[in-house]
């Protein structure tokens, strides 16, 4: 039987309206999107049924092919896809301009005073016929339901995981104390991953329901991979981070803090530990030579943890771990980056050694 850790119930719940918010934000934002997919899928139905106008000015519904010159061509603002604008005029001398995918046709037939056919539906032009082949305008509506079925996908895939956060942090956070659970971590990470399948199937498949498919069979690995975590989790029954203390040849300084109620705490834990053999002081000096605090030889190292929403500030402390230690009955919580870690349990060990020492 899994052991409920004791947290307070408002530090519990406090990450729950945020990931709510979010949740929800992404998920309204894929609705609409995914609303408007019937509407596209319909006007590429359309597009492609359409038949050519049999008069001149024939109805927006036809396509309406008129003959043309080419002015000039020029580059469609800074994306990193090349597209560019085709300026023509047509017989009637009305100008016009369609904007197309890639870089300007290298033939000859396409630059200034080509003669082209361009073809308008519903106002616009949707493709441009130049002599040796077609080009379809970014207005051509086949394929456009892709770019919404797309974020609409991705999106709600994301903003899913962040809805499980929520309810994740609301009814089962009191199982763990740790300020960034492995549920958490895994969910997101698992979140983002459907995001990008979910934005990426509808470019690889050719209709809807062969999109839903093909994210359904690429989210089988998401509760697989949340099932081993939880297993291996399970199985270790315990957070302690196992590290083998490491004395530095000589003195470092590096990011860290120490908390507790101790004397040798310094307002905001410090800011730099400075570790070497049988020393660990705080200091709020980068260089480590100025305002140091050295820690009494009566701190004990307990263990090495992540940390926990009860440490001091609600365990905020990014990825650094926790050295749990007492200094006789008061717990004291020295933090840092892993890296550093065997640093800190070899200078309090050469410490204690040394406190051993005859004539010490």
């Amino acid at each position: 039987m899994s052991r409920r850790a004791d947290v307070p119930r408002s530090a519990a719940k406090r990450p729950v309206l945020p990931s709510a918010a979010l949740g929800i934000v992404f998920i309204l934002v894929a609705a609409w999107l995914l609303f408007r997919v019937p509407g596209a899928l319909q006007e590429e139905r359309r597009f492609e049924a359409a038949a050519a106008c049999t008069a001149p000015a024939g109805s927006d519904e036809c396509l309406r092919t008129v003959p043309a010159r080419v002015g000039h061509t020029e580059r469609a603002g800074r994306s990193r896809t090349p597209n560019f604008w085709l300026y023509v005029t047509q017989a009637d001398g009305t100008p016009a301009r369609t904007r197309l995918a890639g870089s300007p046709p290298s033939s000859p037939t396409a630059w200034s005073g080509s003669r082209v056919r361009v073809t308008y539906w519903q106002g616009q032009i949707r493709y441009v016929d130049f002599t040796d082949g077609r080009r379809y305008t970014y207005a051509d509506p086949r394929g456009s339901y892709r770019l919404f079925l797309a974020g609409g996908l991705g999106l709600g895939m994301y903003g899913t995981g962040f809805l499980w956060v929520a309810y994740w942090w609301a009814r089962h956070s009191a199982a763990s104390r740790r300020t960034y659970p492995w549920q958490v971590g895994v969910a997101l990470i698992g979140a983002l991953y459907l995001a990008v399948a979910g934005a990426a199937v509808p470019w690889l498949t050719d209709d809807v329901p062969a999109a839903l498919l093909l994210l359904a069979a690429a989210a089988l690995p998401v509760p697989a991979a949340y099932a081993v975590t939880a297993s291996v989790y399970r199985r270790r029954g315990d957070d302690t981070v196992h590290v083998v203390p490491a004395v530095p040849e000589a003195e470092q300084c590096v990011p860290g803090a120490v908390l507790g109620d101790v004397p040798y705490s310094p307002p905001h834990g410090g800011g730099y530990l400075v570790v070497g053999p049988g020393l660990l002081a705080t200091t709020p000096d980068p260089t480590g030579a100025f305002a140091r605090r050295a820690v009494p030889r009566t701190l004990v190292p307990q263990r090495v943890r992540p940390p926990y929403r009860t440490d001091p500030g609600g365990g905020n402390y990014g990825d650094r771990l926790v050295v749990e230690c007492r200094d006789g009955g008061t717990p004291v919580f020295v933090v840092t980056a892993k890296e550093h870690v065997p640093w800190v349990l070899g200078a309090l060990e050469s410490a204690r050694e040394a406190a051993r020492e005859p004539g010490r």
